[in-house]
C-alpha cells in the first residue's frame, strides 16, 4: 500500500466503485477476493496459533467469499475447522459462488453453530456496505459468540456496524482483531462501531493506489500527514510576535478558570504572546493566577474595536466561561473577520440568532472555527442534529457547509470538517481526555495555531491530534493542568504507522 493510502477513508460506496475501477483496469475480481481471504488466514494463524479450532461464519455475499477463501487456506495449513453458512449456499454467485466450490470441506447451517472452549471465530458474514438490520438468526449467532467470549477475527468490518455511520444494525460482533482492505471505512472510527473492530489491519489487496485515490473523496484520518507542512519549525531568528499573538477573553469573577486554561494551553502550544482579556470585576482573580500569560482589562464593545486596530494581534478565543447572552454575541460577531476560535459559551449564544454568525462569517471572510459537543452542536443545528439518516461525518460536514466555519465536531471520535468538505476523523485520543477543562485545553491549542498563521481547517485537526497526544502523555489520572503540561511540540518525524493500529 502507497504512503498516500495509510490515512485515506473511504466510504463503502467508494470502495464499492473502486472495486469495480479495479476491475475495469484488467484486475481479475477473484483475485482481490483471493488476496482478501489470504490476509484473513494469515492474521488468524499469527494471532491465535494455540487455536483449537477455527470456526469461519460466511455471508451469502463476497463477505462470505473471503471467508471461504480463508476457511480452504486454514484447512491446507491443517489447522482444525468448521465453516457456518447463512443461506442456501447453492445460490451463491459470481466469485463468492466461485470460492465456495474451492473449499471442499463440509459447510453447516450457521443457526447449528455452538461456541466450543478454544474456537476461535472468523466472521465473514457481512462487510463494511452493510445498511440494514441483521437477520433475527444472525443476532442469534452473534448473541452466543458474544456469551461464549470466543475470540473474533473480523473481516472488513464486525458484522452489523453499518461501514458509513459506524452504528450498530440490531446486533454485532466486538472483534479482536479486524482485517479490512485498501482504506480504512468511516464505520472503523466512528463510534459505536469503532469500540468493537479490536485492532485494524488494513491490507493492500492489489489495487493501484491510482485507482484507489480516484474515487476517494475528501475524507482522511487525522494524522500529522494532513496538516504537518503547515507545522514547520521555528526559525532560529524569530521573535514573540513572529510566533504569534493570541488573545483568549475571560468571563466573570466566578467563571475565570476555563480562559486561564486556554490561555495557558495557547501558550505551551507555542504561541508567542498570549494575552487575556478580562472584565473589570475579573482583574483581581485573574491577576492572580497569570505569570507569564499577560492581562488586559476590557469591558465594552468600544474597547475591543480600539484594541482590534493592532493587527499583531494573531488570533482570538471566545467562549470558556465567557457567559451566554448579548455580549458575547457583539465580541463575536466583531471578530469574525479575523482568525477566531468560538467554543462553549460563545456556540450557544447564537441559538437564536446563528444567521446573524453565519452571514457575518460568510461576509467578512475570517478563519473561524467552531468547537461545539454534542449538545452545543443540536443546539446550534438542531436539524442536522436531528437527522439520523446522518453520520457524524456528514453531520459536521453539513454544520460547516451552512455556518462557513470549520467545525470541530467534539467527542470521542472528534470530527473536523471544512466547508469546502475536507474532513478528519481523529484516532489517537485516550477516554481519559474526558475529564473537566478538556476541552478549554484544546481550544488554547487551536487559538495557538491560528496565531502562527495556520489556516483553520489545519490548526484545528493539528490541535485534536496534539491534544490526544497530550493526553497519552499525560497518562489516565491526566487532569486539565497536566494536560497543559504534556502539548507535545511540532515534531513528527516519527509518526505512527496505519498499518495495523489499536482502536
Amino acid at each position: 500500500m502507497g504512503e498516500a493510502l495509510r490515512d485515506l477513508l473511504v466510504t463503502p460506496a467508494e470502495m464499492a466503485a473502486i472495486d469495480e475501477d479495479a476491475v475495469h483496469s484488467g484486475i481479475e475480481s477473484f483475485s482481490l477476493m483471493r488476496s482478501a481471504g489470504m490476509a484473513v488466514s494469515a492474521a488468524a494463524l499469527r494471532l491465535f496459533p494455540s487455536a483449537s479450532r477455527f470456526v469461519v461464519l460466511c455471508g451469502p455475499g463476497n463477505n462470505g467469499g473471503d471467508g471461504y477463501v480463508a476457511a480452504a487456506a486454514l484447512a491446507e495449513s491443517g489447522a482444525s475447522l468448521a465453516v457456518f453458512a447463512l443461506g442456501d449456499v447453492g445460490k451463491l454467485k459470481g466469485d463468492a459462488a466461485r470460492a465456495r466450490a474451492a473449499y471442499a470441506g463440509e459447510i453447516q447451517a450457521i443457526g447449528t453453530y455452538e461456541p466450543q472452549a478454544g474456537d476461535v471465530v472468523i466472521d465473514a458474514l457481512f462487510g463494511a456496505g452493510l445498511a440494514r438490520d441483521l437477520p433475527d438468526e444472525v443476532q442469534e449467532a452473534i448473541r452466543r459468540v458474544e456469551d461464549s467470549r470466543r475470540p473474533v477475527i473480523a473481516v472488513d468490518l464486525p458484522s452489523g456496524i453499518d461501514g458509513r455511520s459506524g452504528e450498530i444494525r440490531g446486533a454485532s460482533f466486538t472483534a479482536a482483531h479486524t482485517v479490512t482492505f485498501m482504506a480504512a471505512k468511516p464505520g472503523h472510527l466512528l463510534l459505536p462501531g469503532r469500540t468493537r473492530c479490536g485492532t485494524l489491519e488494513v491490507f493492500d489487496i492489489g489495487i493501484p493506489d491510482r485507482v484507489v485515490r480516484a474515487r476517494a473523496g475528501d475524507l482522511r484520518i487525522n494524522t500529522p500527514a494532513v496538516w504537518q507542512q503547515h507545522a514547520s519549525g521555528l526559525d532560529p531568528a524569530t521573535h514573540k510576535y513572529k510566533r504569534g499573538h493570541l488573545a483568549v477573553f475571560s468571563g466573570p469573577q466566578i467563571s475565570t478558570g476555563a480562559a486561564r486554561l486556554s490561555a495557558m494551553a495557547g501558550l505551551n502550544a507555542g504561541a508567542g504572546l498570549v494575552t487575556l482579556v478580562s472584565p473589570p470585576d475579573a482583574i483581581a482573580a485573574n491577576a492572580a493566577h497569570l505569570t507569564a500569560v499577560m492581562l488586559k482589562e476590557m469591558g465594552k464593545t468600544g474597547d475591543l474595536a480600539a484594541w482590534l486596530k493592532d493587527r499583531r494581534l494573531g488570533a482570538f478565543v471566545l467562549g470558556p466561561g465567557f457567559g451566554v447572552g448579548k455580549k458575547a454575541r457583539a465580541f463575536a460577531l466583531m471578530l469574525c473577520g479575523r482568525a477566531l476560535v468560538l467554543d462553549a459559551d460563545a456556540v450557544t449564544s447564537f441559538k437564536e440568532r446563528r444567521t446573524d454568525l453565519f452571514n457575518t462569517i460568510a461576509m467578512e471572510g475570517g478563519q473561524v472555527v467552531m468547537t461545539p459537543h454534542e449538545g452545543e452542536f443540536a443546539r446550534l443545528f438542531p436539524e442536522i442534529a436531528a437527522d439520523t439518516a446522518l453520520s457524524k461525518i456528514e453531520k459536521a460536514q453539513a454544520a460547516a457547509k451552512l455556518s462557513h466555519a470549520v467545525i470541530l465536531y467534539k467527542g470521542p471520535d472528534t470530527v473536523v470538517a471544512a466547508p469546502s468538505g475536507r474532513t478528519v476523523v481523529n484516532a489517537n485520543a485516550p477516554p481519559w481526555l474526558a475529564t473537566a477543562g478538556s476541552g478549554d485545553v484544546l481550544t488554547g491549542i487551536i487559538g495557538a495555531h491560528l496565531a502562527q498563521g495556520m489556516p483553520a481547517f489545519e490548526a484545528a485537526a493539528a490541535a485534536v491530534w496534539r491534544h490526544g497526544e497530550a493526553g497519552t502523555r499525560a497518562g489516565q489520572g491526566a487532569t486539565a493542568e497536566t494536560l497543559v503540561a504534556n502539548i507535545p511540540p511540532f515534531d513528527y518525524s516519527a509518526t505512527r504507522p496505519m498499518g495495523r493500529v489499536a482502536l
